[in-house]
């Protein structure tokens, strides 16, 4: 959903991906001080002793290797390959429309497959216009009404206004909405139809007391319906904001 309860919740952090260095260096020095064992073994009556050596792998910076590889990954072709297949597979059993655009993640990695129909801003927003409308783009205070098809990653419908029976309505400059959703609208005309791939960075905050779980691409089907101007009431000590 391209709404968000709290401006505040913008652009939430990741913590904690990483173990910290000193966690490696102290375990680097226990290794070291058992490096060496003796073992003291009796028989036939004379006493020998046998040294066990461990193999150094601090000193040769195997260690070091191996906990780097777990941290990153090599590009690999073969590989994104097959998880761009994966994609194009969930999508299609998802019944994605047409010029849907693909994702290839990675862990926190993600790569945006997209026709070049679609235009991309500094931002990072991507957008492709079905339909351009006819009028004047929305302003600062004015009340916005549209359509929306929210997708995630793999093509599965998160949420959609159609299905509710009823359009949105929102005025716009509150912070009322996803950044990316409100970037994404401010250029459209009334009765265009467009389509917005919003990064993290531009999404809604995530977390156990929001609508999403994790940091992923959202994609928006948007139709703007009409942009109507509003104006504050007040009547005694009642006031409101009216639009038509």
């Amino acid at each position: 959903m391209p709404f968000i309860s709290s401006p505040s919740l913008f652009n939430p952090t990741l913590a904690g991906i990483f173990a910290p260095v000193n966690a490696t260096t102290r375990f680097s020095s226990r290794i070291q001080k058992n490096q060496v064992s003796r073992i003291e073994r009796e028989g036939n009556g004379s006493r020998r002793k046998v040294l066990i050596f461990m193999i150094p792998l601090v000193s040769s910076g195997l260690l070091d290797s191996l906990s780097a590889s777990g941290k990153v990954k090599g590009s690999n072709p073969y590989n994104e390959k097959r998880l761009l297949e994966q994609n194009k597979k969930m999508q299609a059993a998802n019944n994605v429309p047409n010029d849907f655009p693909s994702f290839i993640r990675e862990g926190f990695q993600v790569k945006v497959v997209a026709s070049d129909n679609y235009q991309k801003r500094d931002s990072g927003l991507m957008y492709l216009d079905i339909e351009v409308g006819n009028g004047d783009c929305p302003r600062d205070g004015q009340q916005v009404i549209f359509h929306y098809i929210g997708y995630n990653e793999s093509g599965r419908r998160i949420d959609s206004t159609y299905l509710q029976g009823s359009p949105a309505k929102i005025r716009l400059g509150n912070k009322a909405l996803v950044p990316g959703f409100e970037e994404g609208i401010r250029d459209m005309r009334p009765g265009g139809k467009r389509r917005l791939i919003i990064p993290p960075e531009l999404g809604p905050p995530v977390g156990p007391s929001t609508f999403f779980s994790s940091k992923q691409f959202e994609v928006f089907d948007v139709e703007l319906l009409s942009v109507q101007d509003c104006q504050r009431r007040t009547i005694g000590f009642y006031s409101d904001v009216i639009c038509n």
